[in-house]
């Protein structure tokens, strides 16, 4: 069966999940902010659940249309065959947000389209109550414009949660979110990629698996799986097709920061991940970074001094970061950060910067590719 499918992805990296759908074959993509949409099987859901590095998760979208009241919302959901798509005892969750739209109260329209659910299946299956105690389909109802977009989750917990990061930094980088500024960067494993404030070692994991080809979603599970209408046969398929993609190329990635707590942290995720004979880790403070080779890449999420007292401390360090970027030899700076005034404090303006979230903080990502 065909479905219109939607990559959701964080705001600012809508292109790069689309270059990665590209990458996998599909075309006839349609961009928006923070989704692309394209068409799919049940087996295209399995390869993007498995093979997207900057998704947040796969929908399969149900219907649109226009609702300015609850009875438009509750007939435009009642008349899909709801029976067809879930089974009798399937549990039924109801997400939803409005933006924009005349229905402003999002727990008024998740119930209006529990009940609408409920209505249809009832026809199906002809009963009145149903125990709910099967697998889990997600609806969302999102309003945008008093348009109305109907979909079913496909992931269950998002996308990033890889199964490598059960330990965290105090403020960690979304895996998705790190592995668009890897792909950004263009890097590849033939290069010398370091990362000089690695935290609990998201952007090197993430580059480690991009450099051996491995699939983002290749150890763990999700929701649609349980759903008696997928095929069991075709994950098995996938998995096994992203196991034997898998390359046995060698290469080593630098990370280093002056925390030895986050960086014991960051190694426990490296071994977890199945990449951790990739990362050389290190506890150095980013003032003592040096490399003799060429051309190589720095890729980082440094602090960025919002707590009070401490943007005097922030500055220092992108000074002196920008004083490793004048003496390294023919080297590649990616730096994102929330602090608005980097470029002056680093002392070079940047070739490129894209607007970026790092969850609710709105930063940029500074791309220095020549001096």
């Amino acid at each position: 069966m065909e479905y219109e499918l939607i990559a959701t992805s964080t705001f600012g990296i809508e292109a790069i999940t689309a270059r990665e759908l590209k990458d996998l074959g599909y075309d006839d993509l349609k961009v928006e902010n923070g989704k692309v949409t394209f068409k799919g099987d049940d087996m295209d859901v399995a390869i993007t659940n498995i093979w997207l590095r900057t998704a947040d998760r796969i929908l399969i979208k149900i219907k649109e249309f226009t609702a300015r009241s609850f009875e438009e919302l509750f007939q435009g959901t009642v008349n899909i065959p709801w029976g067809d798509i879930i089974p009798v005892d399937g549990k039924m969750h109801v997400v939803g947000k409005s933006i924009k739209s005349t229905l402003f109260s999002v727990s008024d329209c998740q119930s209006i389209v529990k009940k609408a659910v409920v209505e249809s299946m009832k026809h199906k299956y002809k009963r009145d109550w149903f125990e709910e105690d099967g697998p889990i389909y997600k609806i969302e109802v999102a309003l945008l414009k008093d348009v109305v977009t109907l979909t079913i989750d496909t992931s269950g917990a998002g996308l990033h949660k890889r199964g490598y990061r059960e330990n965290a930094g105090a403020a960690p980088l979304k895996e998705t979110l790190a592995a668009a500024l890897v792909i950004i960067s263009k890097w590849d494993n033939s290069k010398v990629l370091s990362d000089v404030f690695c935290g609990s070692g998201t952007i090197p994991i993430e580059a480690a698996m991009i450099g051996r080809n491995m699939a983002p979603g290749i150890n763990r599970s999700f929701v649609c799986e349980e759903w008696p209408s997928m095929d069991p046969a075709i994950w098995n398929q996938v998995r096994e097709g992203a196991r034997k993609a898998v390359n046995s190329e060698d290469f080593k990635i630098f990370a280093s920061d002056i925390d030895g707590r986050v960086l014991k942290t960051a190694k426990e995720n490296a071994e977890k991940a199945g990449i951790s004979q990739h990362i050389f880790f290190q506890k150095l403070p980013m003032q003592e970074f040096s490399s003799s080779k060429k051309g190589g890449y720095i890729i980082t999420n440094p602090p960025y001094g919002e707590r009070l007292g401490e943007k005097k401390e922030v500055e220092e360090l992108y000074k002196i970061l920008g004083s490793k970027y004048e003496k390294l030899n023919n080297w590649q700076f990616y730096v994102l950060t929330a602090y608005e005034g980097f470029e002056n404090i680093f002392g070079y303006k940047s070739s490129k910067n894209r607007k970026l979230y790092n969850g609710k903080i709105k930063c940029y990502y500074y791309q220095y590719m020549n001096k």
